[in-house]
């Protein structure tokens, strides 16, 4: 990008920041100059990524699970009281769960909605005030391809992230003349833990090798391979830009053309 500084003032928030896409979207944001209020459960890799950034940009993290509502509000409250309003969120804090459908019980079904869907929506609730008073902002969640499409298996996650689309879009419009701008990015399978975790699933339960179950998923893209976080982080950066104005109430999919739109 041009302006290695553009965001040079920018508070931004990620949630699920301390490894996999968010880790490389904290990356990117700081490269930006945005200052990062990062935020997780797991407090070991979020001090990992303090260490790593804070020599290029004010870093603060926060413990807290995105699903309950105090522990959102709290930790917003204090990310604020630390590096100002919040001028971007990226809601990329999720978990994935497989079941048939038969066997999906109601805490797995409600899990699912809890962490991808009602988390995105609290941190939503935490800062559009400040971003509509500040007449400038940038929401953007990180959904999946199985927001758009289905897939076996994962009813309880593909309705969560179908979920995250339909209240990017709502909001987008509720937002439109604000300066505020709500947009999702879809990514296809993806090389991160939660992939890794993925392929030994189909290991254990199929009997094929690691290697052959993570080739099963990179065929789901046509182009054979499996998306890296990074492309992920540099299409959230782009949407983060000043310059993005006029994108919103989008849900981009990054999945080398498995889904079409």
């Amino acid at each position: 990008m041009a302006d290695a500084k553009i965001l040079e003032g920018r508070h931004a928030v990620v949630t699920g920041g301390g490894r996999g896409i968010g880790a490389a979207i904290a990356e990117e944001l700081a490269a930006l100059g945005a200052d990062l209020t990062l935020i997780s459960r797991d407090r070991a890799v979020l001090e990992d990524r303090r260490a790593a950034l804070a020599a290029k940009v004010k870093i603060s993290i926060e413990t807290a699970d995105v699903s309950d509502a105090d522990a959102v509000a709290a930790a917003f409250k204090t990310a604020e009281n630390r590096l100002g309003p919040v001028h971007i969120l990226i809601n990329n804090a999720g978990a994935a769960r497989s079941a048939p459908f038969e066997k999906l019980d109601l805490a797995h079904w409600n899990a699912m909605l809890a962490v991808n869907l009602t988390g995105s929506y609290l941190c939503c609730r935490a800062v559009v005030p400040g971003m509509k008073h500040a007449g400038w902002g940038r929401i953007v969640n990180v959904a999946s391809t199985a927001g758009l499409i289905g897939y076996r298996y994962i009813a309880a996650y593909a309705a969560a992230k179908h979920g995250v689309i339909g209240l990017t879009r709502a909001l987008a419009l509720e937002l439109a003349q604000t300066g505020v701008t709500v947009n999702a990015v879809c990514p296809g399978y993806t090389d991160t833990d939660m992939v890794k975790s993925a392929v030994d699933n189909i290991a254990a339960k199929t009997g094929r090798s690691a290697a052959e179950a993570r080739a099963e998923l990179a065929r789901a893209n046509p182009q054979g391979r499996l998306i890296a976080p990074e492309e992920v982080a540099q299409t959230v950066a782009w949407l983060c830009l000043p310059a993005s104005a006029a994108i919103t109430g989008q849900a981009i999919p990054i999945a080398g053309g498995e889904v079409m739109s």
